[in-house]
């Protein structure tokens, strides 16, 4: 019984907690509701309406030229490769591979004592010849002189005319053996043979340099030409093509060589044709040796679908494009497609051989078209 009994003022407050809690609780979750209800409309509110308005085309055949495609290189028209004409120790190497350097520019001496030695032998030799010359003409003068007066016989006078053209002839023959020499000596001086550039060097100071063998290999930056080796069986197509076009590295432009010129005999071993398309001084500016390129020859035009390069989108090995699709109530907007682009026809855009067709519309700024919210702009 009094386990039951409680104070009625205790019970009163008791009971009076639960509605109060309740109440509490409702006007929490009221305030929080309220809260979000209000920041959700505030973000609302800052997010823009609408995505960005990208510009589209409408894909179609185009004509462009139709032809063969081949890969070639960039080569110097003029490359020397130096070597050595006498044998001996490479005294010293001037340059390095990179270097540039001008006509006439001392590149590598080999060891000269030996020519030095012959060159100072030669010029002794044209002394004493020059001096027997003098002295042979000073007798046949003088003996000359006295036959006119009748002192010396006529005998006398041929000896020494005699001496005097052998005289003549020794010393031809010691200026020729100066001569000698000094080729001898130039053989152990390599100099540039134009202004240019140091490609590679084939040996270092102090190996031994042999005649023949290679020792520095120098390029001039012009001109440039491209070069190609096409096969014998296509010879008849590229012979008939209308237009020769070189891509530039680095590049999406198509020029138009200068001069061409095919050699006139194939390959035994790869029964190719070389052909060699000199390039202009303002295509092969700042281009150099050894780049990859190619060589389209254009014998006539075809239609093809086309799309701008920079419509492409490249990421890794994927190539796509953005197409315009219906998002529904009237809307349009943008998928990633991927593609299977084909050869580059220079301004004309990038062939695409799979993944589109003719009415097809492409965004033109594939970085906005992948931005939310993107939708094509108005025609």
């Amino acid at each position: 019984m009094s386990a039951r009994l409680r104070h009625p003022s205790i019970a009163a407050v008791a009971g009076s907690r639960q509605p109060r809690r309740l109440a509490l609780g409702l006007l929490t979750a009221g305030w929080l509701a309220g809260g979000f209800l209000s920041v959700s409309q505030a973000l609302a509110s800052d997010a823009p309406a609408t995505g960005p308005q990208v510009p589209v085309m409408v894909l179609g055949e185009r004509s462009v030229g139709a032809g063969l495609v081949m890969d070639g290189s960039l080569q110097a028209v003029q490359q020397s490769v130096l070597s050595a004409q006498a044998s001996g120790r490479i005294a010293s190497l001037n340059v390095k591979a990179g270097d540039r350097v001008k006509a006439g520019q001392l590149l590598a001496v080999i060891d000269d004592r030996v020519t030095q030695a012959g060159v100072a032998q030669a010029q002794a030799g044209v002394a004493q010849a020059e001096a027997n010359l003098a002295n042979a003409r000073a007798a046949y003068e003088r003996t000359r002189d006295l036959r006119a007066q009748g002192f010396v016989a006529q005998a006398a006078l041929d000896a020494a005319q005699a001496q005097f053209r052998a005289a003549e002839a020794g010393a031809a023959a010691a200026r020729a053996g100066q001569t000698q020499a000094s080729v001898a000596q130039g053989f152990t001086r390599l100099t540039a043979p134009y202004d240019g550039w140091v490609l590679a060097t084939h040996a270092e100071a102090g190996s031994l340099a042999m005649p023949g063998a290679p020792v520095l290999t120098v390029y001039a930056p012009q001109p440039i030409r491209a070069v190609v080796h096409v096969p014998a069986s296509q010879q008849g197509l590229v012979q008939t093509a209308s237009r020769i076009e070189v891509r530039l590295p680095g590049t999406d432009r198509w020029v138009q060589p200068v001069a061409r010129t095919s050699l006139p005999a194939a390959d035994a071993v790869s029964q190719t044709v070389e052909w060699r398309l000199d390039l202009s001084a303002a295509d092969g500016a700042g281009q150099v040796p050894g780049r990859q390129t190619q060589v389209r020859f254009v014998g006539g035009e075809s239609q093809r679908l086309v799309v701008p390069s920079s419509a492409l989108l490249r990421r890794g090995e994927l190539t796509g494009v953005y197409v315009v699709t219906p998002r529904g109530e009237g809307q349009s907007g943008f998928a990633l497609r991927a593609v299977r682009a084909g050869a580059s026809h220079g301004e004309a855009g990038v062939e695409i051989l799979s993944g589109l067709k003719a009415g097809d519309r492409v965004a033109l700024d594939p970085v906005r078209a992948g931005l939310a919210g993107a939708r094509p702009a108005a025609q």
